[in-house]
């Protein structure tokens, strides 16, 4: 029985939740907080990719050598392999104890482990694994928040403002991936640790205010956990992201580790036990991953969209990087050292692309239905990457940038009203759960095209890279053995020195080579225009297979969008555990002929087109 303090505690408590929930301003509150979580979680996937070479130094870590390359694959990668992995189970988790519940603690865990990536003492290969260590666990408070924040925020706003709401917290999310870019860029150079101390206090103002002024509102629904569902999905997950994040690195005489028998094991592997994970979802009572939301046009259609259009995305960013690093600011008298912040700030137009569109189709969508935006979105952001491929290795800038700003306002257009969509199909009870299967689409997507885009970057370096390495080298005087070491190295080492803004010659050769030359040939071939000319025609290969992959996802994912449906909004009364189970088995969506839902409570928008949204 409880105290009379722990009552009188709880009454106070309930009194304030009834008070802050009733207020007109409640839904406001809830956007800036989960925004601010959805931020700093997105911008900690990509704050490392910049602050690397500064961590690596202060570590005393050289990232380049063999058996060091894991550490860097890890410390891109562990993070977003956490969040895609978990994400499912812990919007499962919400539906069930509570959205907010879960929220406020993935803030808690988030800031804990941002502290303990801050404090980091240890040095060289030690201290590198205490950093994948801590970015794993602050990828579980990551997920939390991820997982659930678009759930929190359907709950609080009203259907006719729900696509600005998720259209701005969409928005966020994405351009935080760009945005940790630049605080990287610009925090490292100071002081590497600050890359990490500076989500603590946004996480523990985050944490203090998600508790006092969140409350849960959303419908809460009792069940048992689906323990082998949690396990089959994991294991299967975990393997095939590694397997991914393994293929890229060098194995044997290979250029990559795609017939490596580990690699072969865990994608096969993988793949095997998520075939398991189905098959066990179709047996158990209360299925973590509900496939029967798959019933829902609005819901399939809009996730692979989703999928499609991270595919197109996630790898972008890297190839991009390395494109400006590598290659152009070089060429226009940049330092190697000083090329990774002005990457960041050279992609800007993209950000600012993102930041234009994302809430203004939001809001047009909560009219119009999110169909047609959704759709042109990602025609658009084919068209920019069209453009981009027509483009010269050493552009104008300001045909780059255009390129860019086109390619964020076409991700904007589709993110918000896309996003929007899917969460406006979704039973009340379900909203969690689903959120986390919409996010594990687009997260694994992520990592997953990361090791396409790689994969196809360096199959396009191989062709032509050693041939074009050993003559430019041997015209200037490296000696044949040592040319020829450098033009055997996988073409791997050379997209990450370039990644890590390194200078590549200088890497490649070491001091021994250097000092047997002149020094006006050591400063020729560690110049600013050496190895970018020597690189771009094989670059320029390179980057033709990437972009016309990343055509075809995304022209494959304005069909599938197209194909979601009319404006479709779920709006059911809460009904009872069983009638829930039987209503998403009649589950279809607006346009679905013959399998309509038949469901009273829900109705057909006026808007004919967009959204694949349920009506209500």
């Amino acid at each position: 029985m409880a105290s009379p303090s722990t009552a009188s505690r709880n009454e106070r408590r309930e009194e304030r939740a009834r008070r802050d929930t009733a207020s007109p301003h409640y839904k406001w509150v809830v956007l800036s907080n989960t925004t601010l979580g959805v931020l700093i979680a997105t911008i900690n996937s990509s704050i490392l990719l910049i602050a690397l070479p500064d961590i690596f130094r202060g570590l005393d870590i050289n990232p380049l050598a063999p058996g060091n390359t894991s550490l860097l694959l890890w410390l891109i990668m562990g993070y977003m392999v956490v969040t895609a992995v978990l994400v499912v189970g812990l919007g499962r988790l919400g539906d069930m104890y509570g959205r907010v519940r879960i929220y406020n603690a993935g803030f808690a865990i988030f800031t804990f482990f941002s502290i303990m990536l801050a404090v980091t003492w240890l040095h060289g290969v030690p201290g590198g694994l205490w950093l994948v260590l801590m970015r794993i666990f602050q990828g579980v408070g990551g997920a939390m928040l991820m997982a659930n924040s678009s759930a929190i925020i359907t709950d609080a706003f009203p259907v006719e403002q729900r696509g600005l709401g998720l259209g701005l917290n969409m928005v966020a999310a994405i351009a935080g991936s760009f945005i940790g870019l630049i605080v990287g860029g610009l925090l490292a150079p100071i002081e590497w640790h600050m890359v990490f101390v500076v989500s603590v206090p946004f996480g523990l103002f985050g944490t203090i205010w998600a508790y006092f002024r969140l409350h849960d509102t959303g419908t809460r629904r009792h069940a048992r956990m689906d323990w082998w569902g949690n396990l089959t999905f994991a294991v299967g997950l975990i393997a095939v992201l590694v397997g991914i994040t393994y293929g890229i690195q060098p194995y044997g005489g290979h250029t990559m580790g795609w017939t490596n028998p580990w690699v072969l094991a865990a994608l096969i592997g993988g793949c095997a036990v998520l075939a398991v994970f189905c098959w066990v979802e179709t047996k158990v009572a209360e299925p973590m991953f509900r496939l029967d939301l798959f019933k829902i046009r609005a819901f399939t259609f809009g996730n692979v969209a989703s999928l499609l259009g991270a595919l197109g995305r996630g790898g972008l960013m890297f190839i991009l990087i390395i494109w400006l690093q590598g290659i152009w600011l070089p060429r226009h008298g940049f330092s190697f050292a000083s090329t990774p912040l002005w990457a960041g700030i050279y992609m800007l137009p993209m950000t600012f692309g993102f930041l234009v569109a994302g809430p203004t189709s939001g809001w047009l969508s909560d009219r119009f239905g999110a169909r047609t935006f959704a759709t042109g979105g990602m025609l658009v952001a084919a068209g920019s990457f069209i453009w981009l491929l027509e483009l010269p290795v050493n552009f104008s800038y300001w045909q780059f940038g255009l390129a860019l700003l086109i390619n964020g306002l076409g991700m904007g257009l589709f993110a918000a009203p896309n996003r929007t969509g899917i969460m406006n199909s979704l039973p009340a009870h379900q909203r969690g759960v689903g959120a986390g299967m919409s996010t594990v689409f687009s997260n694994s997507a992520m990592v997953l095209s990361i090791g396409i885009f790689f994969s196809l970057m360096i199959t396009g370096l191989a062709s032509s890279l050693p041939a074009h390495l050993m003559h430019g080298l041997t015209a200037n005087g490296v000696p044949n053995d040592a040319a020829a070491r450098v033009a055997a190295l996988p073409p791997v080492g050379v997209l990450f020195a370039s990644l890590l803004g390194y200078n590549p010659i200088q890497s490649l050769l070491g001091p021994q080579v250097l000092h047997q030359l002149p020094a006006a040939t050591v400063q020729h071939l560690t110049g600013h225009q050496f190895f970018p000319s020597l690189i771009s025609p094989s670059f320029s290969d390179g980057l033709g297979v990437a972009f016309g992959f990343a055509i075809a996802a995304c022209v494959i994912a304005a069909l599938a969008s197209a194909l979601r449906g009319g404006k479709y909004v779920h709006t059911e009364p809460e009904v009872t555990d069983e009638a829930a189970g039987a209503r998403a088995e009649a589950y279809m969506l607006v346009g679905a002929g013959p399998h309509e839902g038949p469901e009273a409570s829900e109705r057909r928008s006026g808007a004919d087109d967009d959204s694949g949204e349920r009506a209500g």
